[in-house]
């Protein structure tokens, strides 16, 4: 217990992934009422479906171990094998999801050049695959919404897609991991966003705190069919409750929180840009997200990684260049200028 109420050892700027869950949520946990789940008899996870699916303007929920299982649950249930799916190729399905469409689904993924998440329709029009003896059917289209570039794909492109997949009669799921965040950036509520898809995970955990846990929303028949698959692939639960008390405190309390946490990413991007050398991505500070370049010709981000271990702060190495930080509920200002303030120090060596 006492490891949720003190602060945390680590400054732990890698992701939101890493938060622990509150105090609040360690008792709701203890307290929870279960059953077995997968007898549909447990109260406390079919109270937070039943609040999931309210909360995205749909007709039933389901709770999953994670993001990633909920994302390929959603694939393995709208397709059939040998289709093909639509899918930004920055998108997360595409890019840190170990390719399991082509394991578990038997699917193929066609990219889409995409901006941030955001697809052009003509594009989208382009790679569609009109019905040929040649050709594997077009079973789906993925989207993602908050994008983990730390932008925020807007209505607009959601809704034109959504129209598209209308059209041609196929459906649409929505990768939502952050849709709160995007939710809180577009100051809508998050069933606007769902709106324009079939299909819809959330996580409870990351920016929630929740410890475990994601949702798969979509219409009653989607969820029955969901419900079927999860036990195949595993992820069918017993006394789930104890997760999903945690979920509800995340649901209830911890999606109104958010904005704060968006803040503080736009308090850490002003003070980056306090260091010589260091620039930041401006233009991608919709949420809790926070990415920049170091742009000193003799900089060594392993040994900056270290030198920032040493003095209990943690994050990750670049990609392709390119540092993230990410802001959530264990981060507070006071972390951010103790970090700046080391960052500084490490720095200097360069100018000195």
């Amino acid at each position: 217990m006492k490891m949720a109420t003190s602060h945390p050892r680590w400054i732990d700027l890698r992701s939101d992934t890493v938060t622990i869950p509150t105090q609040e949520m360690l008792e709701a946990m203890v307290q929870a009422e279960v059953g077995d789940d997968v007898y549909g008899d447990d109260p406390t996870v079919n109270l937070l479906q039943e609040k999931a699916a309210e909360k995205m303007g749909k007709e039933a929920a389901l709770f999953v171990p994670s993001g990633t299982f909920g994302n390929q649950l959603a694939i393995f249930t709208h397709t059939q094998s040998g289709d093909e799916v639509l899918i930004p190729e920055s998108n997360h399905i595409l890019e840190h999801e170990v390719g399991a469409p082509a394991v578990i689904s038997r699917v193929g993924l066609r990219p889409l050049p995409d901006q941030y998440g955001q697809v052009d329709i003509k594009d989208l029009e382009k790679r569609y695959r009109e019905e040929d003896l040649h050709h594997p059917r077009t079973g789906l289209i993925c989207m993602e919404n908050a994008h983990s570039s730390g932008k925020v794909v807007p209505l607009s492109n959601l809704q034109e897609v959504y129209q598209f997949a209308q059209e041609k009669g196929i459906p649409v799921h929505l990768d939502g991991a952050r849709i709160f965040n995007a939710a809180t950036f577009l100051k809508i509520k998050p069933a606007q966003i769902a709106l324009y898809c079939d299909s819809v995970m959330f996580c409870v955990s990351k920016g929630l705190c929740a410890p475990i846990g994601s949702l798969l929303v979509g219409t009653r028949s989607f969820i029955e069919k969901a419900r079927k698959n999860r036990k195949l692939l595993g992820g069918g639960m017993r006394q789930v409750g104890y997760l999903a008390a945690a979920g509800l405190i995340a649901l209830e309390k911890m999606t109104k929180r958010l904005q704060e946490d968006h803040e503080n990413a736009r308090y850490l991007a002003k003070r980056l840009q306090e260091i010589e050398g260091i620039k930041v991505a401006e233009d991608r500070l919709d949420i809790n997200m926070v990415f920049f370049t170091v742009e000193i010709e003799r900089f060594s981000p392993p040994e900056f990684i270290q030198f920032l271990e040493e003095k209990n702060i943690k994050i990750n190495l670049p990609r392709e260049g390119e540092f993230r930080l990410v802001t959530h509920y264990w981060i507070k200002k006071e972390d951010i200028d103790y970090f700046i303030e080391t960052g500084k120090t490490y720095f200097s060596r360069y100018y000195t």
